[in-house]
């Protein structure tokens, strides 16, 4: 994995996981997970992954990932390094043409960004909580076919049964 791609994924699991609300905070929480980099370059990765500020609960004003408006964080966040060694993937199930998916609390808004700009043909889209993700799939698709798409960006998940 690139240096830059490996640091953008940081970056989401980073977001996604903590209440960050400057730039020099996310820096510092980069910089524990090993990237240096200058605000300049963090402008940058912001702006690629379109993070915006939005006002949270306490009132003060966090980034977020642009599916992100109503995440809710997890209290204990695994450090962001550890997060990327696997998907979080815990099980999906279907109904129709539409599935939901469970992962490890803080995975899902990854997840569902990935699964998002991966472009499957299979699926419409999807919105994410904590560790939720609802998925709408494509009119006509089999089970299996979802399913195979999905493996590319979550290996594990073919080895599902339902």
């Amino acid at each position: 994995m690139k240096i830059k791609n490996k640091r953008l994924e940081t970056l989401k699991m980073l977001i996604s996981s903590m209440e960050l609300s400057s730039q020099e905070e996310v820096i510092k929480a980069l910089e524990k997970e090993g990237f240096k980099l200058t605000q300049a370059t963090l402008s940058r990765d912001l702006k690629q992954l379109k993070v915006a500020k939005a006002a949270w609960m306490n009132g003060k004003y966090v980034y977020v990932l642009p599916n992100d408006s109503m995440y809710k964080r997890v209290t204990s966040p695994a450090k962001a390094s550890e997060m990327l060694q696997h998907s979080g993937y815990l099980s999906i199930h279907f109904s129709g043409q539409m599935a939901v998916m469970k992962t490890a609390p803080g995975y899902a808004s990854a997840v569902a960004y990935n699964l998002d700009n991966s472009d499957l043909p299979e699926v419409l889209g999807t919105i994410a909580g904590d560790d939720t993700i609802f998925i709408v799939t494509k009119e006509g698709c089999t089970r299996d076919e979802i399913l195979n798409s999905l493996g590319y960006i979550i290996p594990e998940i073919r080895n599902h049964e339902y």
